[in-house]
């Protein structure tokens, strides 16, 4: 499968954008006394790891270091507002397409199930829509990488200083991201085929890029990330907090396939068919990783430093 172009090797992180933190209804809260980006690790943390130049094709590097994750004023979900330190990871730029996943399920390396079901959901570069957890799971392991965490999800989306989106605390609008308006679902574009007004996914990049050069984290399609689904990040308690944290059921830095008393896994980002409250950095919607009922989910894919070193060498001629 070839890969795609157009990563963003971001260099060192900085504590701000310029952007009032404050705005779009999320302000920073007296705990995170809105510290930079740039403060040392925690006690215990790992050493902050430098950026791979050039970051593996079709990836964008996320420096080290701490990132204000959540609302106190939004989503009670999304509650309460801390400050989370991640190590280097990476991302890739673009929504995985269909015609990636579909590349995959030929090289009989990805489940067949796999999306879209929809009739006008089958552009090479739309975003793969309907595949379960499983499936985004699976295809991302194919390529040597993972989902990403929740929280290097939203990072990815919101920077380090608590922007409500990743251009910032402007609002949401068509001319940003791939939503629902005034105009209808997907920004006015009808779906061909059965129920038109449902509109459909555009293709990948429609729209200018936000954070560390990445596309359509606000809107177009939904992604799931690894994290099982706890009500709030206070009930989440010590294993939402800290370090490169991973939700309940993890271990080794790893997801547990199975968690008792949980059974929903969460997408992010908002999507072509649901409003602007919707996309934005902070919103966490929970859904069975079977996806049953079935809902038009897609994803991308992460990468921790060693996995984006061995597919830096890979790419290498």
């Amino acid at each position: 499968m070839s890969a795609r172009t157009g990563g963003n090797g971001a260099s060192a992180e900085t504590g701000g954008t310029g952007l009032s933190a404050g705005a779009g209804g999320i302000g920073l809260s007296a705990g995170t006394g809105g510290a930079s980006a740039g403060d040392p690790p925690p006690p215990g943390a790992p050493a902050p790891l430098a950026c791979l130049e050039p970051p593996p094709p079709g990836m964008a590097c996320v420096p080290a270091g701490w990132f204000v994750r959540g609302t106190d004023t939004g989503p009670e979900q999304a509650r309460p507002q801390a400050r989370v330190w991640l190590q280097t990871y990476y991302l890739d730029v673009h929504e995985v397409t269909y015609a990636e996943y579909k590349a995959c399920v030929k090289a009989k390396q990805c489940d067949p199930k796999g999306g879209p079901a929809y009739s006008d959901f089958d552009r090479p570069k739309q975003p793969i829509n309907g595949v379960s957890w499983f499936h985004a799971d699976g295809y991302c392991k194919a390529q040597g990488k993972r989902l990403p965490s929740e929280a290097q999800w939203e990072k990815g989306a919101r920077g380090p200083d608590g922007a409500l989106h990743p251009w910032g605390d402007e609002p949401a609008t068509c001319e940003r991201a791939i939503l629902k308006d005034e105009t209808g679902r997907g920004c006015g574009v009808k779906k061909q085929g059965s129920k038109p007004d449902t509109g459909r996914p555009w293709e990948i990049g429609s729209r200018p890029p936000g954070r560390y050069g990445l596309y359509d984290m606000s809107g177009n399609s939904w992604e799931w990330v690894a994290d099982w689904f706890t009500r709030s990040y206070a009930e989440c308690g010590a294993e939402c907090e800290g370090v490169d944290p991973l939700g309940p059921c993890a271990k080794d830095g790893e997801v547990a396939r199975e968690c008792p008393g949980k059974l929903r896994k969460i997408v992010r980002g908002g999507s072509w068919y649901w409003d602007a409250s919707y996309a934005t950095g902070v919103w966490r919607r929970p859904h069975f990783p079977s996806n049953q009922p079935f809902h038009h989910f897609g994803f991308r894919c992460a990468a921790r430093a060693d996995e984006a070193a061995a597919l830096q060498r890979a790419a290498k001629p």
